[in-house]
């Protein structure tokens, strides 16, 4: 028996021509879980993260140069003596200015831009839809063809200031290797900072616009065996997108976390090497 006409504007289960079905689904098993989880975590970064970047205080540890990397790098002269590995390039700053306020912005715009959180926040806070077979609570879809999701087309632009960001926080880390006394230094803020950043490469790296752009526009490969290797690279990476992006939430956070401790007072950093 065929379904009735649906003579309603509209797209996906409301399309014409789609079975009219009352329920928003038939899933039985707990499908709004991960949904939930995934608003809570997105959340949770992104109160804490906030918080963090506008309270300028206890972000460097003077006795072994720990700077976390939501104050990095430290432009203004609001920052705190010896944090500014690159200059003061700005005055002081109002308060209602992040002292990371240079790439902040740009960071957040990669991760908002970002193939693995487009498909997450979507789904989990737009409902388009929330889970496999759940009718999602829009009447029309229009993609992202106009303000403001056509800006979701900037992402490889971000992807380039990602890396510059990258490379800054490098040099944040190895600078870190600065014990006490001064010369050489080593301790577990050194692995924290450490681990950090080489988790952020590879979430970097494993970015599908890194993926065009190393192995995009490419006819034959067999012609590019440098940028074909370099492409299967990237491509074994992406594979763990995900995965990489909730990772690199963690670490941010941890890394903060510890550094704040130890340039607030309320612990010493555990130090191997001076």
């Amino acid at each position: 028996m065929s379904a009735p006409a649906d003579n309603g504007v509209g797209t996906g289960v409301r399309a014409p021509k789609r079975a009219r079905i009352a329920e928003r689904t038939l899933r039985t098993d707990r499908w709004w879980l991960q949904p939930l989880l995934t608003v809570l975590g997105l959340s949770a970064f992104i109160i804490y993260a906030t918080v963090r970047s506008f309270v300028r205080t206890a972000y460097w540890v003077p006795d072994y140069h720990y700077l976390t990397p939501f104050y990095s790098p430290c432009l203004s002269t609001s920052c705190v003596e010896g944090s500014s590995h690159f200059g003061h390039w700005f005055g002081d700053l109002p308060g209602f200015i992040p002292l990371g306020f240079v790439v902040l912005p740009f960071l957040l715009g990669f991760r908002l831009t970002c193939y693995y959180y487009r498909k997450a926040y979507y789904r989990a806070v737009w409902f388009s839809p929330p889970a496999c077979a759940v009718a999602e609570p829009h009447a029309k879809y229009t993609g992202e063809t106009r303000l403001p999701l056509i800006i979701q087309n900037v992402h490889r632009y971000f992807f380039y200031v990602a890396l510059i960001v990258s490379l800054v926080n490098t040099y944040d880390a190895i600078t870190a290797f600065h014990g006490k006394t001064g010369g050489f230094g080593f301790g577990l803020g050194n692995i924290i900072l450490l681990g950090n950043v080489i988790l952020l490469w590879a979430y970097t790296l494993s970015c599908h616009s890194c993926r065009h752009v190393t192995g995009g526009r490419l006819k034959h490969f067999s012609k590019h065996p440098v940028r074909y290797w370099i492409w299967t690279q990237v491509t074994k990476l992406n594979t763990r997108h995900m995965a990489l992006a909730w990772t690199t939430l963690g670490t941010l956070v941890l890394t903060d976390f510890y550094v704040m401790l130890v340039a607030s007072g309320a612990i010493s950093d555990l130090r191997f090497v001076n």
